[in-house]
């Protein structure tokens, strides 16, 4: 990956980074803790700053922190006017922006009266458009393809799996008789970025390295659940690895 996690957002006002990253780590908290309300919730505050960043695009200046427009949809549609910007920019980003907002306003989320009840079918909506969302200003902000956009965005997330006890450089999977895959997926999924292999290694109390690289490690990455490198020892989780350990989290919380 040519750009590291931590420089996705640099050429943001650090206020409105935080903004976004606030709102986009809480809709993934609150969603893998099965708080459908919570999470559809903070789909608000991503549109809010996501908003402001295509605002500020088009107009230049970047604001400090992100802005809630009067009228959320009228400003998004305003956008398309931006005949000088990338079509992502002023069309793309600003309706995913109206369709997860109409979410949170008119599903029985943001005021009583809605249609349905906070819901897993909303909530995951608002799941995977706020990922959306976030690589998608990523890859605009950098010039990245959709990819390496999505990898940087999974590699943010600031993960509390409940199911990973932590202490120090310690990491045991509570759940027992879960397979040596299913094992890595959630200690993977509780970190960021790289994985020394020695660590998952010792995480995991899998009796032979050779084995473990042989019957986890190597068919893991054949599958595209992780990237690793046999050189770097290193492991990544990729978003189809996300997927998967977040499907473990609710099926082992149900």
């Amino acid at each position: 990956m040519g750009l590291a996690p931590a420089d996705a957002f640099t050429s943001l006002p650090s206020g409105l980074r935080d903004d976004l990253l606030n709102a986009y780590n809480d809709i993934v908290k609150n969603f893998a803790e099965r708080r459908w309300e919570p999470a559809e919730l903070n789909g608000g505050k991503l549109c809010e700053a996501a908003y402001t960043i295509v605002r500020g695009l088009a107009d230049g200046t970047l604001p400090a922190r992100s802005n809630k427009p009067r009228d959320m949809v009228g400003a998004c549609k305003t956008m398309e006017q931006e005949t000088a910007q990338p079509r992502s920019v002023r069309i793309q980003i600003p309706r995913m922006i109206v369709a997860l907002y109409e979410i949170r306003n008119n599903r029985g989320v943001g005021h009583a009266g809605g249609d349905v009840d906070p819901n897993e079918m909303d909530a995951t909506a608002v799941l995977y458009m706020s990922k959306w969302l976030v690589a998608e200003v990523v890859r605009v902000l950098h010039t990245l393809t959709t990819t390496e956009a999505a990898e940087i965005v999974e590699a943010l997330i600031e993960r509390q799996v409940a199911l990973v006890w932590t202490s120090g450089d310690k990491k045991r999977v509570l759940k027992t008789g879960l397979t040596w895959k299913q094992n890595a997926l959630l200690l993977m999924l509780s970190e960021t970025g790289d994985v020394p292999e020695a660590d998952l290694f010792r995480w995991i109390e899998h009796k032979s390295l050779p084995a473990f690289r042989r019957d986890v490690l190597r068919p893991g990455h054949k599958a595209r659940l992780w990237e690793y490198d046999a050189d770097d020892r290193t492991v990544r989780l990729l978003t189809p690895g996300v997927e998967a350990a977040e499907q473990i989290v609710h099926e082992l919380a149900t």
